[in-house]
């Protein structure tokens, strides 16, 4: 039998079970090494606690708690927006059809993407020549912006727009790129823009939510839920979801007088903060038993915010309200405008839904799918900018328009009339809210292909939002597992040049 090592004096033998089952061992040497381990934990402990670490999250909370989630908080600093409106177009618009003027793609088509401009081919479809845009465009305003045809109405309102045309983001799949442009990252369960400005800021009426999401009737995002939740946050910042078609809000009317439902929140509230308090720190309890006070809340106000019925025909026909193909998104502007006239922080608004044709993902025909969906939304956006400016409310509404990508300035195979994904370089742009009008920022190639002058990734898109809300995004912080995140990440500069 071949001969085993004594084992070094002082430490003591085990069997081969104990091993397993103690990694560290049993030995008095080993012993002193995990105390030592947690000496330091013990010092690290004490040096936060003096620096004030735990104490600060704390009071934070508790302050938080007693004011109600959604109190109105002062800014970092003072700003014209108070409110915004996001109008998300659901499946990537193409940039150089729409706001993004390539007259190279016509001098040079019927060529090749030149072989140095690398790129993921998005569900490697067939690549074709260079193609021009497919509508013309034409200058608009004092300011002679550029923007096609598939706009008209809004081409009218060019001196109100600050362009932004070198956008790039991190994904070239719809699903992620959407996630990416509601929360600044790829990866599921982040908090949306929406929840960090109603965390940031609450919201003027406690009446209704601080954030509104209405979809299209043809469905949401393909990602979902994460587009509008509030992550690691509380639910109470996530965004409330507005039905696009009929009553906005199911069941605001109930079968209880007013004062037999309080009666029955009330003793439901006792209850579950009776609950609550043998529990801390629960706060998806703390946010359900804030979700019933704040629907018993809306009842009293929401009906009158959605009802349209409540707005003259001129300003109905105006949005489209009534018309085809306007009515839907028509409508939606409409709300998006009655809930920031009442003091609601943040309204996301999106055009196309489920996949596809559906959205603004034109594989098979740019003509054809910016044709129906620019058709759709052309009308009731004019008017929204319209009315907002006349109302006084376009100096304090920050209005946003983009989509998660672009598109690619090639055809998709030879002779395809559709184009594919384009996450290197496409267009956004912003309008109110203490933004410059009639400027362009950035610029992509002279194919429109990728951003090469002062590129604008998401996270500076973020802080340039938060900033025109007042808001600092190095400051915007929410306590998580051990770390203060930030909507921006460690990432994001503020586009100083488009904030008048």
């Amino acid at each position: 039998m071949a001969h085993q090592p004594a084992e070094p004096s002082g430490f003591s033998a085990r069997p081969r079970s104990a091993a397993r089952l103690f990694p560290c061992g049993q030995t008095r040497r080993e012993f002193v090494w995990e105390m030592g381990a947690g000496f330091v934990g013990v010092a690290l402990s004490s040096l936060l606690g003096d620096d004030g670490f735990f104490t600060r999250h704390a009071q934070s909370a508790t302050r938080a708690a007693a004011e109600g989630p959604l109190a109105p908080k002062r800014s970092h600093f003072t700003a014209q927006a108070k409110s915004c409106i996001f109008l998300l177009m659901n499946g990537g618009p193409s940039h150089v059809d729409t706001f993004d003027y390539k007259p190279s793609l016509a001098k040079y088509a019927g060529q090749t993407l030149p072989p140095d401009k690398q790129f993921t081919n998005s569900g490697n479809r067939k690549m074709g020549f260079l193609t021009p845009a497919w509508r013309p465009f034409s200058p608009g305003g004092q300011s002679g912006l550029m923007i096609s045809d598939y706009f008209p109405r809004i081409r009218e309102h060019a001196d109100k727009l600050a362009l932004i045309r070198s956008c790039h983001t991190d994904s070239h799949a719809h699903g992620s790129a959407l996630v990416a442009m509601n929360t600044g990252s790829t990866f599921i369960g982040r908090p949306s823009l929406g929840s960090w400005a109603v965390y940031g800021l609450g919201t003027k009426n406690q009446n209704l939510p601080g954030y509104v999401a209405i979809m299209d009737k043809r469905g949401g995002p393909i990602s979902g839920q994460p587009n509008w939740s509030s992550g690691f946050m509380p639910a109470s910042f996530q965004g409330t979801l507005f039905r696009p078609v009929g009553e906005p809000v199911l069941d605001l009317r109930g079968p209880l007088d007013r004062t037999a439902q309080r009666e029955q929140l009330d003793l439901l509230g006792r209850l579950n903060q009776q609950h609550l308090e043998q529990r801390t720190g629960s706060a998806e309890l703390a946010a359900r038993i804030e979700s019933y006070e704040l629907a018993y809340r809306m009842q009293s106000e929401a009906p009158e915010a959605v009802d349209l019925t409540k707005e003259d025909q001129a300003t109905l026909d105006l949005y489209g309200v009534g018309g085809q193909p306007t009515d839907e998104f028509g409508r939606n502007c409409l709300v998006a405008r009655r809930l920031v006239e009442r003091g609601v922080r943040f309204v996301q608004l999106y055009s196309g839904g489920g996949h596809l044709e559906d959205t603004w993902d034109a594989h098979e025909s740019v003509e054809k799918n910016h044709g129906r969906h620019g058709a759709e939304v052309d009308q009731p956006i004019a008017a929204l900018l319209t009315d907002l400016e006349r109302r006084g409310l376009l100096g304090s509404t920050l209005v946003v328009w983009g989509g998660e990508f672009g598109r690619m300035p090639f055809a998709e195979g030879e002779g395809a009339p559709g184009r594919n994904h384009n996450p290197y370089g496409f267009t956004m742009w912003m309008a109110g809210g203490g933004v410059k009008g009639g400027i362009s920022y950035g610029e992509t190639d002279e194919f429109g292909f990728a951003a090469v002058e002062n590129k604008v990734h998401l996270h500076d898109l973020h802080a340039t939002i938060l900033a025109l809300l007042g808001m600092d995004h190095e400051r915007l912080t929410y306590f998580h597992q051990g770390r203060d995140e930030r909507l921006t990440d460690v990432f994001g500069n503020v586009i100083r040049d488009i904030i008048a």
